[in-house]
C-alpha cells in the first residue's frame, strides 16, 4: 500500500458513490450505460474469486465486497427498479459489449501468469476492465449533453486508473523484481480511452460551461 494506490482506491470508491447518488437521489439512470455496468460487475466477480480464500487485510476484503455489491446493485436498479429502469437510454446504449467479453477471454487464454482457472479469470478481468468504459463513453458521445453527476462519475473512474499507473511506477522504482506487465499494458490502454473525455472536461471546467462531447 502506498499513497498512490490509496488515492486510486478512494477515487474508484467515490466514482461508485457518485453513481449510486445519481441513481437513488434522482431515481434516474439517464446517461448511464447498463452495458458498462454489467461489464464491471463481471470484472469484479471474476477478479475476486479469492474473496473468502485469501485474506490480505480487512481493508482489502472490505473493498472487494463493496465493489461486488455496488456493481450488482447498480445493475439491478437499472434492470429492475420500477422507476429507474424507465429512464434507461436503451436505444442509445447499443454497443455490442459481448465482443469485449469474447476478446478479453481470448487474450486471457494466451496471456496469463499461470494456466489455472483463477489466474486466467484474473487476467480476463484485467483485460475486460481496460475496455469496459467504452459503451459508457460512446453513450455520452451520442447524448452529447452530460449532466454533472455522470461527468463526475466518469472523471473519478479515469482518475482511479491514472493513480494506479503512478502506483505501478512507484513500486517499480522502490521494489526489487516488481513486475505486473498484464496490468501495466491494460492500465495504459484504459487510461488512454479517457483522454478525449478528460480534454473536453477540462475545456468545460475552464470555460465554466456544461460538458458537451462531440458526436
Amino acid at each position: 500500500m502506498n499513497a498512490f494506490r490509496f488515492a486510486g482506491d478512494m477515487s474508484h470508491l467515490v466514482s461508485v458513490l457518485v453513481l449510486l447518488l445519481k441513481i437513488y437521489a434522482t431515481k434516474s439512470c439517464s446517461g448511464i450505460s447498463l452495458k458498462t455496468q454489467e461489464l464491471y460487475a463481471l470484472v469484479f466477480l471474476t477478479r475476486y474469486l479469492d474473496l473468502f480464500i485469501y485474506v490480505v487485510s480487512v481493508y482489502n476484503t472490505l473493498m472487494k465486497i463493496v465493489f461486488i455489491a455496488s456493481s450488482l446493485a447498480i445493475v439491478w436498479c437499472m434492470r429492475s427498479h420500477p422507476l429507474v429502469r424507465r429512464t434507461y437510454d436503451k436505444d442509445q446504449d447499443t454497443f455490442r459489449h459481448y465482443t469485449l467479453i469474447g476478446g478479453s477471454l481470448l487474450l486471457a487464454l494466451f496471456f496469463h501468469d499461470k494456466f489455472t482457472i483463477r489466474e486466467v479469470l484474473w487476467a480476463f478481468s484485467i483485460f475486460l476492465e481496460a475496455v469496459a468504459i467504452l459503451p459508457q463513453l460512446i453513450l455520452l458521445q451520442r447524448s452529447r449533453n452530460v449532466d454533472n453527476l455522470t461527468s463526475q462519475y466518469v472523471l473519478f473512474l479515469g482518475a482511479y486508473r491514472a493513480f494506479y499507473i503512478l502506483n505501478w511506477i512507484y513500486r517499480f522504482v522502490t521494489e526489487d523484481h516488481y513486475s505486473a506487465w498484464i496490468s501495466w499494458i491494460a492500465g495504459v490502454v484504459q487510461t488512454a480511452l479517457y483522454a478525449d473525455f478528460f480534454y473536453y472536461y477540462f475545456i468545460s471546467w475552464k470555460n465554466n460551461a456544461k460538458l458537451q462531447l462531440p458526436a
